[in-house]
């Protein structure tokens, strides 16, 4: 067959298979060209999940007569006129694609008026065939219709699913919106019947929303435990909520990225999450967050999928980096006790300050004459045995003191956040009384994370040292890899490894991480590299030893019905108000919970 020029419609329904994949695309195109048009309250109508109707209907800015038949003309728009306004996308469509693509496959109604004008004007599109305007009665702003979605194409619509799972899809798109845009009110009605309203919030702006709209679209759940993130530098800005680590799921359902506004996927940077939760959260389990990501739109590349959902980075590393950096120090402020799990609030450039009263000094001095806490280590024989390598030897431990008195659980007397240690439950549990209750801790648990972060800490100061191989080692490789290794010859010899490549595919290993020597040094190498190729960087070898190390502060944390005194336990408690990241064990459990007075006294009905 000769070449030949394809026609319009044909090339539009090309495009419309790149662009729609179901209603829910349609929907997501329609309602971001709303708000491009300044729209601040957005009404979308449904029928059959979408197949049979999508209506949606914005109080916009509205368009000129003239500019309806350029609307459903392929690369016509308003967005953008040069390569340099391509360069620095700010608005959510710029393509001109997506209205004649869904006209193509579709019969397509566009309504529109302007402020000022006497009437409105409105086209129909039937499966790519263009009307004529015609002067129509209607209210400010846009009304797009689209109807039998796919009917002019039979092999589309039959991949479509059931109309319970469309509507599922265009309710989680609506979610994503209504999470970055709480100023605009949504309004959804499915087969002739309200299905959802998101209420617009006074005041939401810069793209951070109200407990209230995070409650509404995740959950009371996740706004519960949700620590508020902040930071800035570098020319990036990163803000949003993270969910505690006791908040888990079993797949990344409540994972939101947007960048600049826009909700996207991108591989680095959900790599870089993983690898913040990787110390504090349960085996197989997924971390849940909504963040915001704001940068010059020079730095990042919109334009790289058909349906805009995915973006490229000019400087992938430096995002990778500065995403794990500060949702890697929000969670290290987690302290037990520094703020109730359920509305803690984490900075990360500052430590979250006691939602209880400081300790007052006199309380504080007499409480460290009866019991000083500073030379009082946990006397337990299998700790001083994980921490003798790193320390150099522990001391004999002093004997045990008697049962001291307890200050008064007060606010007034300072009493620290945990509180004071009153009784062992079943020799697992820790019962503490607080200013306002009760705190329970599970000493292994608890014992275990403080164990791990001072191991942590100690081989931190003094770095990662390489051991060298008696014998060179040679591990075959793709090309790809070795160019990596000799790109990243310094990155790599920071983590231990010393390379050189020996030919095409192959690598020469001469030294390998001291503390990893005896694993598949092999295996953590390709790791290694892989990193760095996809992310720029790679926290293989530090994953590797943490997981060493928690290993020895597992073993030698203390052991259930090992009986401690009143000193031990609150030098425990003591020891988990001052360590970070101490609310989760290293395999990602809850080491306390609390339990205020006011609910206690629902339990017995006091008061009624």
């Amino acid at each position: 067959m000769p070449i030949q020029q394809l026609p319009d419609t044909l090339v539009n329904q090309i495009a419309a298979g790149e662009v729609v994949e179901r209603p829910a695309s349609v929907v997501k195109e329609l309602v971001e060209n709303a708000l491009d048009a300044g729209a601040r309250r957005i009404e979308i109508d449904l029928e059959e999940g979408g197949v049979r109707l999508v209506r949606v209907r914005d109080d916009g800015g509205g368009m000129a007569a003239d500019d309806l038949p350029l609307a459903v003309s392929r690369h016509a728009t308003s967005k953008i006129a040069s390569l340099n306004d391509l360069e620095a996308v700010s608005t959510l469509g710029f393509r001109g694609e997506a209205l004649p693509s869904i006209a193509s496959v579709s019969r397509f109604l566009i309504g529109t008026r302007r402020a000022g004008d006497a009437h409105g004007v409105a086209l129909e599109v039937d499966g790519g065939r263009v009307g004529q305007v015609v002067p129509k009665q209607l209210p400010l702003g846009t009304v797009v219709e689209v109807r039998d979605l796919f009917y002019n194409v039979p092999a589309r619509r039959k991949f479509l699913r059931a109309e319970r799972t469309e509507l599922g899809h265009v309710e989680e798109w609506l979610r994503s919106l209504a999470l970055a845009r709480p100023d605009v009110e949504l309004r959804v009605s499915h087969n002739g019947k309200p299905s959802r309203r998101y209420r617009a919030l006074a005041g939401a702006g810069e793209g951070l929303f109200a407990d209230e709209r995070l409650a509404v679209t995740l959950g009371e759940e996740f706004a519960r435990h949700a620590l508020r993130v902040e930071h800035a530098a570098a020319g990036l800005r990163l803000h949003g909520w993270i969910a505690q680590p006791a908040y888990s799921r079993a797949s990344a359902d409540q994972q939101y990225l947007f960048v600049n506004g826009r909700c996207v996927r991108d591989r680095s940077v959900a790599h870089a999450m993983k690898q913040a939760y990787s110390d504090v959260l349960y085996h197989g389990r997924q971390p849940a967050w909504v963040l915001f990501l704001e940068l010059d739109p020079t730095r990042v590349d919109v334009n790289v999928h058909p349906a805009k959902h995915e973006v490229r980075f000019r400087d992938q590393r430096l995002v990778h980096d500065f995403v794990y950096r500060t949702v890697n120090d929000a969670l290290a402020h987690t302290r037990a006790g520094s703020a109730e799990p359920a509305a803690a609030t984490a900075q990360a450039t500052a430590a979250p300050a006691h939602a209880r009263p400081a300790p007052s000094a006199g309380a504080t001095a007499a409480w460290n004459a009866m019991a000083p806490q500073a030379s009082m280590p946990l006397q337990v024989d299998e700790a001083r045995a994980a921490y003798a390598g790193l320390y150099g030897g522990v001391s004999p431990p002093p004997p045990r003191p008697g049962p001291v008195p307890l200050p008064p659980a007060d606010a007034a007397a300072g009493v620290p956040p945990l509180g004071y240690a009153i009784a062992q439950l079943h020799g697992i549990y820790i019962l503490a009384e607080t200013a306002d209750g009760l705190v329970v801790v599970d000493m292994h648990a608890a014992h275990e994370r403080i164990g791990y972060e001072r191991l942590k800490a100690a081989h931190d100061s003094e770095g990662l040292r390489a051991q060298p191989l008696l014998v060179p080692q040679t591990v075959a490789v793709s090309e790809r890899e070795a160019d990596v290794a000799e790109q990243e010859a310094a990155t790599l010899a920071e983590l231990g490894f010393e390379v050189d490549r020996s030919g095409p595919g192959s690598l020469l290993l001469r030294s390998v991480p001291a503390l990893l020597a005896h694993g598949d040094t092999e295996a953590l190498l390709r790791d290694v590299l892989a990193d760095l190729r996809e992310h720029g960087e790679s926290l293989r070898v530090r994953g590797a030893r943490d997981a060493l190390l928690s290993t020895m502060a597992c073993h030698g944390a203390v052991r259930a019905n090992r009986r401690l005194t009143i000193p031990e336990m609150n030098a425990l408690l003591r020891q988990m108000e001052e360590t970070e990241r101490s609310g989760q064990c290293n395999h990602g459990r809850p080491t306390w919970a609390h339990f205020p007075l006011a609910e206690i006294d629902r339990w017995f009905m006091r008061g009624r």
